[in-house]
């Protein structure tokens, strides 16, 4: 029996059979049997275990994510506080993937550095599944870096302590020194010339659970998780206090006076979920980029644990880069989303005219996601949330079978088949959905696939299976040229 279960595990989410069958095609097509089963795997994935690399200003935290995920996308400069929009990146070691989340963004605060660090090494805790804690060896253990170490222990999770800046073998004594902080053993690293990170790695993979500890929902049948994002003050403790009934969460008209994430219980339209709330940092004029960068954060954290994001837009105003960017960070973590359009009951005429457009021209790439107009102050709307949010999670976990899917890509290919480049004419060959939550495609085709073909694929798929509310990923492996399989 228990083989039994470790091949459906392999095979992401398709049966015994069904992969048979599916491997015979691949054969069939001249397909590496290897990298068919590379293919599926990295589809088939559910959601990736997290880590948290936190530490004081100019450790260098965002130098080593960039070591750890294999390429520049964190932002590197010698100020402290460099901020950026990104906080979360994917990244593989000895073939296990998993997610980094980087505080290196924001140092700076009025509240002073000690507290701005605890706020920030807070959000990302949370969200984790384990923490690295870097700290700079030349200078050795600083009060603030006993600040975090208390938070380190207050949350219970597994911590791999990094002793950076140690360059040569004159500064391993200095790492030996950080034994102090009670963490285990210090780990001396040098993330600018990637030395020692290895070693460094492969005790978070030790740390880091196989899958994220959270079960979506499919576990013991527990509430489902929604996280209410959206800018500072659009009024997200506002929906979530008419949601409840009750005044759970402090509202005010000053922006961002939510400061913890505070998960709810409630009751609606006859179901228990749970509400993550993220409300938005405290603003304060002139600190403006860091209250963005700790919501961004705060943002990462909810959605992590989230199965359902339920995106507040602020319709009295237009739609900002900043509200793209929130909708970008939901899909990218692959969740499914509802949209709100809030304060609906305050539009004239002419503002909802325009705001029609806005919503065509600036949400036109989440045209899927289900839409509610709602007023958070009076209610208006609100029980149309939940079957928004019961139609996400459906497309969410649709999953499409295999012989039917490969017909559908029969009747495209035959209907409208792909451009011609360079005298060729590349060929959808056959397909699998390797995973749901969200779905998750591979489709293998005897050539490179534009961008633009796989855009029409996927709104095809959208129309064909539904998958409202739900972001779809399309990967494409293209067949290897060898030489003819006698």
């Amino acid at each position: 029996m228990n083989d039994q279960i470790h091949t459906g595990d392999e095979h992401g989410e398709l049966g015994d059979a069904e992969y048979a069958e599916f491997m015979e095609l691949a054969a069939q097509e001249g397909f590496d049997a290897e990298e068919v089963e590379g293919a599926l795997e990295a589809a088939g994935h559910g959601p990736l275990p997290v880590l948290a690399v936190v530490g004081r200003p100019n450790v260098g935290k965002s130098t080593l994510v960039n070591r750890v995920i294999g390429r520049r996308e964190a932002v590197v400069e010698d100020r402290p506080g460099v901020t950026r929009d990104r906080v979360t990146y994917e990244a593989e070691w000895a073939g296990r993937r998993f997610k980094v989340v980087d505080t290196g963004g924001w140092e700076q605060d009025v509240l002073g550095i000690d507290a701005s660090v605890a706020a920030q090494a807070e959000f990302a805790i949370e969200a984790a599944d384990a923490v690295v804690f870097v700290v700079d060896a030349t200078v050795g253990a600083t009060d603030t870096d006993e600040a975090v170490v208390k938070l380190l222990r207050r949350a219970g999770k597994p911590v791999v302590l990094c002793a950076n800046k140690v360059d040569g073998p004159s500064a391993e004594a200095d790492a030996a020194m950080l034994w102090s902080l009670g963490l285990g053993e210090p780990y001396p690293v040098s993330a600018l010339h990637g030395r020692g990170t290895g070693d460094m790695l492969d005790a978070v993979l030790e740390a880091l659970p196989e899958a994220p500890a959270q079960t979506f929902g499919g576990g013991v049948g527990g509430p489902r998780r929604i996280a209410l994002i959206g800018r500072p003050n659009v009024g997200k403790s506002s929906l979530l206090n008419k949601v409840a009934n009750e005044e759970r969460v402090v509202v005010n008209e000053l922006a961002g006076t939510t400061r913890d994430p505070v998960d709810e219980i409630i009751e609606l339209g006859g179901k228990t979920w749970k509400f993550v709330d993220t409300a938005g940092i405290r603003r304060r004029v002139h600190l403006q980029e860091g209250a963005d960068y700790y919501a961004s954060l705060r943002t990462a954290a909810a959605v992590e644990k989230a199965e359902v994001a339920v995106v507040l837009i602020d319709t009295s105003e237009s739609i900002s880069v900043q509200d793209q960017r929130i909708v970008t960070m939901a899909v990218e973590a692959g969740r499914a989303m509802v949209i709100a359009y809030n304060k609906w009951d305050t539009l004239d005429e002419e503002r909802r005219y325009y705001l029609e457009r806005e919503i065509e021209t600036e949400m036109g790439q989440v045209s899927w996601a289900p839409r509610v107009n709602v007023s958070a102050r009076t209610g208006r709307h609100m029980e149309k949330l939940v079957p928004a949010i019961e139609t996400a999670l459906a497309g969410w976990e649709t999953r499409v079978p295999t012989g039917r899917l490969n017909a559908f890509l029969g009747e495209i290919v035959a209907s409208h088949p792909h451009p011609i480049r360079g005298g060729k004419q590349p060929r959808i060959l056959f397909g699998t959905q390797a995973g749901t939550k969200p779905p998750r495609f591979v489709l293998f085709a005897s050539g490179f696939l534009e961008a633009g073909y796989r855009r029409f694929v996927e709104r095809r798929l959208r129309e064909e299976f539904g998958f409202e509310g739900t972001p779809i990923h399309i990967s494409v492996r293209v067949r290897e040229k060898r030489g003819r399989k006698k």
